[in-house]
């Protein structure tokens, strides 16, 4: 049987931890528990993690700063839990390297879908594909590299996936119902604003002028549509 999946959890509400290791065990994953950033840092140098769900305020060192720590050395998934839900606080946690954002209260179901899409990863290939060269990209799927004009651009591994589901279907309408179901999982589907986000972020590392995108392209009321360039 294979292992099971490694999530560290870092929060420094016991009630919350106890009940996400509660759940998140009872679904088969290993978890360990850490009550702030740095904590989570001294485990993680033994104890490799497939996921981080962490809250945002903690004393010593916050979820923001813990996902800063990790974005240069890891590309592993990072999931922030927080009870501040205004988009400018999304944004910096976005910016800081977070892969998706939970709101508090949340409920488990939802909470255990994020981390299934979290956990799954774009396939490396589909048909022998390892690479999608397409317009004015080419990306590479095992490596998760992403140049654009020949300029290297870095990527988190949400914003990765998204470009590549967006490329996959160059040219078409890709529904905001779709994009969120097919990144985030089923139960993301009608957070439409939580997707403008990190379009927004995605845009400002690809566009010449994320003002006035040429490459994803917004559809009004609909969704996106992926223009790569000649």
């Amino acid at each position: 049987m294979p292992e099971p999946r490694r999530i560290l959890v870092v929060d420094d509400e016991p009630q919350i931890t106890r009940v996400l290791r509660t759940s998140l065990s009872s679904h088969g994953y290993d978890i360990r528990v850490a009550n702030d950033g740095e904590t989570a840092l001294e485990i993680m140098k033994d104890w490799a993690p497939d996921l981080v769900i962490t809250d945002l305020s903690m004393p010593n060192m916050d979820g923001l700063e813990l996902c800063r720590r990790l974005r240069p050395s890891t590309q592993i998934p990072i999931i922030v839990l927080s009870v501040r839900g205004e988009e400018r606080t999304k944004v910096q946690a976005l910016d800081a390297g977070a892969d998706d954002y939970v709101t508090k209260p949340f409920g488990i179901e939802e909470l255990l879908a994020r981390v299934r899409a979290s956990l799954r990863r774009t396939p490396a290939a589909e048909a022998g594909q390892t690479s999608i060269e397409i317009g004015d990209f080419r990306i590479d799927l095992a490596a998760h590299k992403v140049t654009v004009r020949r300029h290297e651009v870095h990527l988190t591994p949400k914003e990765f996936d998204l470009l590549v589901y967006l490329a996959r279907h160059a040219g078409k309408v890709v529904t905001h119902r779709a994009l969120l179901g097919a990144i985030w999982g089923g139960q993301s589907t009608e957070q439409v604003e939580y997707l403008r986000v990190f379009v927004g972020q995605l845009r400002k590392k690809l566009e010449p002028e994320s003002g006035s995108p040429r490459y994803i392209v917004t559809e009004p009321w609909v969704g996106y549509r992926f223009e790569p360039g000649k």
